[in-house]
């Protein structure tokens, strides 16, 4: 990888999220309602000036407030939330992320394993029973929202037979004689979310990668390696898979802004104390710090995740490194 890629790449993600920042510090001002109606509700006016002068909320908006926050910003400073009272942004959303990692990284790790299994038998058996099938199936997941996919689990599994919990991160009120019973107890309630994110993603890689490896079928190094008598298995494994992964490199990427997404509506259905119900709870009490947060932190881990899968497809593919 050449230093003039590698720095132009950088560029780009610091360019995109500085103009992050800024949208950041626009857009929840253009929201409806007010900040120091919030706060100030019902309070008499010298109580009233002391908190709009505490949350700097007497100052211009621009420039002060602004350059208030960008410099807050740079420092990781993400102010304090104006519903949990006594806690700051970086707190609160630091007591919720650990949930949707956990639900979402390991659906994400799962699906592209799944998926691309899936996708590469299908495109490899192109016509037959299996692509047929394969292919029907990931056509069906990808139209699905998660939320849609969680309704017939719950119903099934938790409701009917009760082999699950309905909803939650671990059972309330409940103590635990070891450490073992606990992750037992949050992997019984982990199960349900899981099957739905994990499903609703195995689609999308699954199509991507069969497309790909009908793609490769085609190819003249494939068509040597039959020529020297390498069974199918050997040909899928070591020739045609390896090369049709370079699309799905992109696709991870862009795929975590639409897995965090669905993250608010599969929260809100499982009650999973993840950054989507957070979410949910900010907006409904009009939290603006704790929304800014977290619309900050989202953007950018998809900015960070597409550098990387830029990076990761410069080794894949030498043709992109200019």
């Amino acid at each position: 990888m050449s230093s003039r890629y590698l720095l132009r790449r950088v560029v780009q993600a610091a360019i995109t999220l500085a103009l992050i920042v800024l949208l950041n510090f626009v857009l929840f001002r253009m929201m409806p309602g007010s900040p120091d109606r919030i706060l100030a509700r019902n309070m008499p006016e010298a109580a009233r000036e002391q908190v709009l002068a505490r949350w700097e909320l007497d100052r211009p908006l621009i420039p002060d407030q602004l350059i208030a926050y960008l410099g807050a910003t740079l420092k990781g400073d993400l102010g304090d939330s104006y519903k949990f009272r006594g806690q700051t942004v970086a707190d609160v959303i630091g007591s919720r992320i650990g949930p949707t990692v956990l639900l979402f990284g390991l659906a994400e790790v799962l699906a592209i394993i799944l998926g691309l299994a899936l996708g590469a038998w299908s495109g490899w058996r192109r016509g037959g029973a299996a692509d047929r099938i394969g292919n029907g199936l990931s056509l069906i997941f990808y139209s699905m929202p998660y939320f849609v996919i969680a309704m017939p689990l719950i119903i099934i599994f938790a409701s009917t037979t009760h082999w699950f919990p309905t909803s939650g991160f671990s059972t309330m009120g409940a103590v635990y004689s070891t450490p073992l019973d606990q992750v037992w107890d949050i992997g019984s309630h982990l199960v349900l979310p899981l099957v739905a994110v994990t499903t609703g993603l195995v689609g999308g890689y699954s199509i991507l990668m069969r497309a790909s490896i009908i793609e490769t079928r085609a190819e003249d190094y494939v068509t040597t390696a039959r020529a020297k008598g390498l069974s199918d298995g050997r040909i899928l494994r070591s020739h045609a898979f390896p090369n049709a992964l370079l699309p799905t490199v992109s696709l991870v990427a862009i795929s975590l802004a639409y897995v965090i997404g669905g993250a608010i509506a599969l929260e809100e259905v499982f009650a999973w104390p993840g950054i989507g119900t957070l979410t949910v709870d900010a907006l409904s009490a009009r939290d603006y710090p704790v929304l800014q947060g977290i619309f900050l932190l989202l953007s950018v881990a998809v900015v960070v995740a597409n550098l990387i899968a830029d990076l990761i497809y410069s080794f894949l593919d030498p043709r992109v490194r200019v």
